[in-house]
């Protein structure tokens, strides 16, 4: 996948992450990240840096990991680190990209992390 390839999923990403309430953007662990508040990372995206595929992790609500990883094994993953805590990997190097999904899984995770009055926002 080209360089430009790359920058345009971090950009659709970001654009999704940064329209929800008091969401900020910065590097973490040397990929770009989002967070709420500046202090609650919800989305980091991982271009191989970590090893695994092109893709965001996310946080994710009890028991979504093991249901969506359930429901499309191809695309969802439990990602390194913060798989044990719940948080799920999703695919963006393959050939279908759905960004209504990826939209779905980027607000669950805002609402996870999110204090209630905001995730209410979202």
């Amino acid at each position: 996948m080209s360089d430009r390839s790359v920058d345009e999923l971090v950009r659709r990403c970001r654009e999704i992450c940064l329209a929800l309430p008091e969401t900020t953007e910065r590097v973490s662990h040397g990929e770009p990240a989002w967070f709420v508040r500046d202090k609650k990372l919800f989305v980091m995206f991982s271009t191989n840096h970590h090893g695994g595929p092109l893709a965001f992790w996310a946080a994710a609500p009890f028991g979504a990991q093991d249901a969506l990883i359930a429901s499309d094994p191809e695309r969802y993953f439990r990602p390194p680190y913060v798989g044990h805590r719940g948080w799920l990997g999703v695919r963006l190097d393959l050939p279908r990209e759905d960004w209504a999904e990826v939209e779905t899984v980027i607000r669950e995770a805002y609402r996870a992390i999110a204090p209630a009055k905001l995730a209410a926002l979202a």
